[in-house]
């Protein structure tokens, strides 16, 4: 009996060694390694195939796309201990804060561009809950919304490229990293529009859950008392203009520089140029204005400017260069890093400490992946031996409805084991056992990635072991305190809050993720089309070697031939 069933006691036995709280990694390799001598004892797989551990060791070892997780992950944490995310919710705060559910639009506005600098969520929610949070609780926002919108904008850092996940998920495919990015951007920015509607929405149906700024709470005013937005919306329409052109206009500029021939630029192309264009030609007008004191720019226009502009250029230096395929991701990520650098000593903050920081927590997340991973090869060695991905295929194939089936129970199954276990457990083990049976069907495997990652962002949200509302319960008020600017007294955020905060947007989550199952073009059109070869269309000519020449024959004496 246990020879005949040794596939699916191994699995339930990893998930009660995982659930009882035993380390991932080493949980993985015991499980593997015991099972594997079992194996062996049982006469299911022979003493040799513990031989190929080494080399998959090694080529985990020798992998140059798990590069980019530790540069990433510095270039995040450098950003987030410059205080980058302090100036970025202030200045945004006072842009949207006039309007009703301002702050919670500009929560989540800066959520997603942490999320493309930082890419770590735990920075991502700490930091935003840590400034954030006191404002909306000193200006009367409903508490669990406001402790759910900083917790589901956190989690935009799983899906937004350059997100530590899809690096993750596309090395445990077998895909590129960088289509995986382009696949994943426009889902990912569907779903931060799916979080702004939703919170103009309640702005609109429960204006006092989300109230706006009062007058003595905006910073930026001119000596003639407006606040300055004329001049932020000339801005933005003269870069929007210069970036329109430069996307229309685009192969007669590359002309002008020397291109030749009649080579379309592809879409993806012309949009990381145009936004590049147009963040330049803001960042050029400030200055100028500055420099040469002309006044012509108000203050929130110059400060939304400096504090937008540098961040938004890393963005495109790293994302840009990957998307155009003139850098890999992990050749990007050390862009990134050093880029992060950069503007942490423009702004005067960075130091050893700082660094040094950086440095050790970058160690331990990639030491903790490459453990994982390590370990989830030992268990996966020993799960193929004894025939464990036949069994797997059997088990879906006995699922009604054919690929929409298999996606829907896939889904299900990965939202409940996110409920309980980390998201890098559920890539590590979970998705080498889905492969194969995705790849039977014929999935495309990038849609099928980019799909895993929007389901596994629920899992910082759910409870009881969602991460995102840990690390906003280890910030948020623990007791009743006296408010700093209002003087007034405001109450303890309670743990029920967060959980009741979450709930909403992890329906949202799941909304966007029944949009890319019944719609897979969204994911896979910044692809390009696809390009399949046809067999019997292939031609091969294959041309009869030349005679040799008469003369040079007779010359030498040899015959003619």
């Amino acid at each position: 009996m246990i020879a005949s069933n040794l596939p699916p006691i191994m699995f339930a036995t990893l998930l009660v060694m995982l659930l009882s709280g035993f380390p991932v990694a080493f949980g993985l390799a015991i499980t593997g390694i015991l099972f594997g001598i079992l194996a062996v004892g049982l006469e299911l797989a022979p003493a040799q195939f513990f031989n190929a551990l080494p080399l998959r060791v090694y080529g985990i070892m020798s992998n140059d796309t798990l590069l980019a997780i530790p540069f990433f992950t510095f270039m995040g944490l450098v950003l987030e201990r410059s205080r980058m995310a302090e100036d970025l919710l202030e200045t945004i705060g006072q842009v949207f804060g006039p309007l009703r559910g301002g702050l919670a639009i500009a929560v989540v506005l800066v959520g997603a561009m942490l999320a493309a600098t930082t890419g770590v969520v735990a920075a991502s929610v700490i930091a935003m809950g840590l400034i954030s949070l006191p404002i909306m609780l000193r200006y009367g926002y409903n508490r669990p919304l406001a402790a759910g919108v900083i917790t589901a904008s956190g989690t935009l850092a799983q899906i937004i490229p350059p997100s530590l996940v899809l690096i993750v998920i596309a090395d445990q495919l077998g895909k590129s990293v960088g289509d995986m990015y382009k696949a994943a951007f426009i889902p990912a920015f569907m779903l931060v529009a799916l979080y702004v509607i939703a919170i103009i929405l309640l702005a609109v149906l429960r204006p006092k859950w989300v109230p706006a700024l009062p007058p003595e709470a905006r910073l930026y005013r001119e000596p003639s008392g407006s606040a300055g937005y004329t001049s932020l919306g000339l801005l933005t329409v003269a870069c929007v203009a210069i970036g329109t052109y430069v996307f229309i206009q685009y192969d007669s500029i590359t002309k002008m520089f020397g291109a030749k021939g009649e080579y379309v630029t592809p879409t993806d192309e012309r949009i990381v140029m145009a936004l590049m264009a147009g963040i330049v030609s803001a960042l050029i007008a400030a200055l100028v204005n500055k420099t040469l004191r002309l006044n012509l720019l108000s203050q929130i226009a110059q400060r939304v400017t400096f504090v937008l502009i540098p961040p938004l250029l890393l963005i495109f230096l790293v994302l840009g260069t990957i998307f155009l395929g003139v850098a890999t991701p992990t050749e990007g990520g050390a862009m990134g890093a050093a880029g992060a650098m950069i503007l942490a000593a423009l702004r005067g903050r960075l130091n050893l400490s700082l660094l040094r920081q950086g440095l050790d927590s970058s160690s331990r997340l990639s030491i903790f992946v490459l453990f994982v991973l390590v370990g989830s090869t030992v268990f996966s060695l020993t799960f193929q031996a004894i025939n464990g991905p036949h069994w797997v295929e059997k088990l879906f194939a006995a699922l009604p409805g054919g690929e929409l089936g298999f996606l829907l129970f896939v889904n299900a199954m990965i939202f409940v084991l996110g409920f309980f276990i980390d998201f890098f457990e559920i890539a590590f083990i979970i998705l080498p056992l889905l492969l194969p049976v995705a790849d039977k069907l014929g999935i495309d495997l990038i849609f099928f990635g980019v799909m895993i990652a929007m389901n596994l962002q629920t899992s910082f949200l759910t409870p009881p072991f969602g991460f995102a509302l840990f690390y906003l319960r280890s910030v948020a008020p623990k007791t009743d305190y006296i408010d700093k600017v209002t003087r007034s007294k405001i109450s303890s955020l309670k743990t029920a809050d967060i959980y009741r905060g979450s709930i909403a947007f992890v329906i949202l989550q799941l909304i966007m993720l029944a949009v890319i199952v019944a719609r897979p073009d969204i994911v896979l059109s910044a692809l390009g089309e696809k390009k399949v070869l046809d067999v019997d269309k292939v031609n091969i000519n294959i041309t009869a070697p030349e005679e040799e020449d008469d003369s040079a024959a007779g010359v030498m004496g040899a015959p003619k031939k």
